[in-house]
C-alpha cells in the first residue's frame, strides 16, 4: 500500500504520531479497546471490575495469547507494560499520576489509582497515537528513552523489516489468537486474511495515483483530494472518505509573539476558516466548519456553544489591532508545517496568505513527518505549526492540554479545570465540566482550530472489507486478486 508518511518508530509508549499508531496497532495490543460506538470492549483482558472508591480496577486476563516470541501472555508482561507506558507517555503521565499496575497472579493485573477518574478506561482504550500497548516484559526492560529495540506484540500481524525510507513489512502471525465476538470498529475477532502488508512510503501524489491504477498498490491510505475524481473514473478503485483530524494553529507559547494571550485571540479573529478549508481539502465534501474542540462526529456526547461567536471571524482589521495591542511590531512570524500531509501544507499555504492581509510579514517552513516531528519540540524553531490534530475519546486527552506538547499550553486555570473534569466520578458527570473547558479553550486560545477534516482513501476492487475507526483497519480484510 501507498502510504503518505514515515514515522520515527513504531513504539507508541514514546510517540504521539497517528503514522506510527495505524501501523503498530497491528502488531500490537491493549486491555480494552473500542467499537465503533466509541464503547469500551475487551482485548487482552476478558473482564475488568472497579472498586467501590473508584481507585482500584482489576482486569482478568485471557489465557492462551502468545507473543510473537511464541512466549504466552502474563500479568507479568502487562504490569511490565503499563507501568513504562505511565511514566513514558504523556498520555500516561496525565490520566494517571502516581497511578501503577501489579500483578495479582499470572492472569490478573491490578491498576490503583490515587483518586478516581472518569476518563481511565476510555483512554485505556484509545488506539491512536500514545496508545498503551503490551509488550513482553523483557523487551520493556531493554527499552531506552527513544523507545524500544525490537517491536513484538500479540497482533495478528508481526513486524518483519523496516527498510528506511522504503517500506515496512508487517507478515500475518500464524499463532494469533484472536476473540471469539464479531468484528465491530477495533473491537472483536481480529484475522490477518492476507499474508503480509507493505507500508511503502510515498508522499508523493503522482507516485500514489500511478501506482494504483497500474495495479502496483493495493490501497492508497491518504489520497491527494485533487486526484480524487480521476480514481473515480477507473471501475477497478473504490473511494472511502473517514474523518481523519482536526486543522488546528499551534502557537509557542512558551516564546516570541504568542505568549501573548491576546495574539493569539487576534488570530482567531482574522481567519477565514472556511477559506483555508477549502485550501486545505478542495472540496466541502472533506471538511466541516466546527467550532467544538472534538470531531464533529463526537458532537452527540460532547457538544458545548461556548466560544462559538468567537470562531471563523473573518476579521483581519480587527485582527491587525489586537495585534498591535499585543505589541507586534513587524517581525517576521515562522510558519511551519509538513508536506506529507496534503491538508497541512495547502492549509498553511491559505493560512500565510491571510497572515499577509492582517499585516504580518511571515516565512513558511516545509520539512518531511519525521523532521516535523523532531523540530517542532524546539521552541526557537517555530512561531505557529499547522497540524492535523488527532482526535480523541475525551476532551482531557487532546495534544494542546498538555504542558509537555510542542506549543506548551501553562494554564492554572486549565490544571484546575483538568482537575475536576478527570476527577469526576464517570463520564456523565465530567460532561458537565465540558463547557468550562470550551469557554476556557476560547479565552486562553492554546491553539486556533480552523475546522475537522476527511480523509481520502483508495483501494482496487479486490480488497474487501476496509473499514476505519480512527485510521484504517487492515485485519480481517481480503485480497481476492
Amino acid at each position: 500500500m501507498a502510504y503518505q508518511a514515515q514515522p520515527q518508530t513504531l513504539d507508541p509508549h514514546v510517540t504521539t504520531s497517528q503514522a506510527s499508531a495505524t501501523i503498530g496497532r497491528n502488531v500490537f495490543e491493549t486491555l480494552v479497546t473500542v467499537d465503533s460506538r466509541y464503547q469500551i470492549k475487551p482485548m487482552l483482558a476478558d473482564s475488568w471490575e472497579q472498586s467501590e472508591d473508584g481507585k482500584t480496577i482489576t482486569f482478568r486476563l485471557r489465557k492462551g495469547v502468545r507473543f510473537h516470541n511464541g512466549k504466552e501472555l502474563t500479568a507479568d508482561d502487562v504490569v511490565a507494560s503499563m507501568n513504562r507506558w505511565i511514566t513514558t507517555a504523556s498520555a500516561g503521565k496525565d490520566h494517571f499520576k502516581d497511578a501503577r499496575f501489579e500483578a495479582k497472579d499470572a492472569h490478573t493485573a491490578v491498576l490503583h489509582l490515587q483518586q478516581p477518574t472518569a476518563t481511565a478506561m476510555p483512554v485505556l482504550a484509545y488506539l491512536g497515537g500514545n496508545y498503551p500497548a503490551i509488550m513482553p516484559k523483557e523487551i520493556i526492560e531493554t527499552a531506552d528513552p527513544k523507545g524500544v529495540k525490537d517491536y513484538v506484540g500479540t497482533g495478528p500481524f508481526q513486524f518483519k523489516e523496516w527498510k528506511q525510507d522504503q517500506y515496512i513489512h508487517l507478515a500475518k502471525y500464524p499463532d494469533y489468537a484472536p476473540r471469539e465476538e464479531a468484528a465491530d470498529g477495533l473491537a472483536g475477532k481480529r484475522e490477518a486474511l492476507v499474508d503480509d502488508l507493505y507500508f511503502q512510503f510515498t508522499p508523493d501524489a503522482s507516485t500514489q495515483v500511478a501506482g494504483l491504477l497500474s495495479g502496483e498498490y493495493d490501497v492508497a491510505a491518504d489520497v491527494s483530494y485533487d486526484n480524487v475524481e480521476r480514481l473515480e473514473t477507473d471501475s477497478n478503485i473504490k473511494i472511502e472518505v473517514a474523518p481523519t483530524g482536526m486543522l488546528t494553529l499551534y502557537f509557542n507559547k512558551k516564546k516570541g509573539l504568542f505568549t501573548n494571550a491576546k495574539a493569539r485571540q487576534a488570530i482567531g479573529a482574522g481567519i477565514d476558516a472556511e477559506s483555508i478549508l477549502i485550501g486545505a481539502y478542495t472540496n466541502e465534501k472533506y471538511y466541516k466548519l466546527n467550532h467544538s474542540m472534538m470531531m464533529y462526529y463526537q458532537l452527540g456526547q460532547w457538544s458545548s456553544d461556548a466560544g462559538k461567536e468567537l470562531y471563523n471571524q473573518n476579521n483581519p482589521e480587527k485582527a491587525k489591532q489586537m495585534l498591535a495591542e499585543a505589541g507586534y511590531k513587524g517581525d517576521e512570524i515562522k510558519i511551519v508545517t509538513s508536506r506529507d500531509y496534503e491538508d497541512m501544507y495547502n492549509g498553511a499555504v491559505a493560512f500565510q496568505q491571510q497572515l499577509e492581509k492582517m499585516g504580518v510579514k511571515t516565512k513558511l517552513e516545509v520539512y518531511d513527518w519525521p523532521t516535523f516531528t523532531e523540530l517542532r519540540n524546539d521552541e526557537n524553531k517555530f512561531d505557529i505549526l499547522v497540524i492535523t490534530n488527532t482526535p480523541k475519546p475525551e476532551p482531557s486527552s487532546l495534544a494542546f492540554m498538555r504542558k509537555d506538547f510542542p506549543g506548551w499550553t501553562d494554564s492554572p486555570e486549565l490544571d484546575k479545570l483538568l482537575a475536576s473534569f478527570r476527577g469526576a466520578a464517570n463520564l456523565e458527570q465530567a460532561k458537565a465540566v465540558y463547557d468550562e473547558l470550551q469557554k476556557w479553550f476560547y479565552e486562553y486560545v492554546p491553539v486556533v482550530k480552523i475546522g475537522d477534516g476527511n480523509s481520502v482513501s483508495a483501494t482496487q476492487i479486490s480488497v474487501k472489507n476496509m473499514t476505519w475507526l480512527d485510521g484504517l483497519i487492515f485485519w480481517n480484510v481480503s485480497n481476492q486478486k
